[in-house]
């Protein structure tokens, strides 16, 4: 399966709270931060809202699976 290259390449300052949030969603937070992340039709659409801030790159293999955190040891951990 493909995976996308993500890189945040605009400031998050001066933008809508909606593009914040949609930056947000991709998992980038900082200026140049790049993500490598599945190919589906959500992440294409969140790119395609975002375009102007962000590039995008397709790369061959697999995106590495996102890490599960169950909340009652995340509790306990505080």
């Amino acid at each position: 399966m493909a995976a996308l290259k993500i890189k945040l390449v605009a400031s998050l300052e001066g933008r809508t709270p909606a593009q914040k949030g949609t930056i947000a969603g991709l998992g980038l937070k900082k200026f140049n931060q790049e993500k490598l992340l599945k190919d589906t039709p959500a992440i294409r659409g969140m790119v395609a809202k975002v375009s102007h801030m962000v590039t995008l790159e397709q790369v061959q293999g697999d995106a590495p699976k996102r890490k599960r955190i169950k909340r009652a040891k995340a509790a306990e951990n505080k």
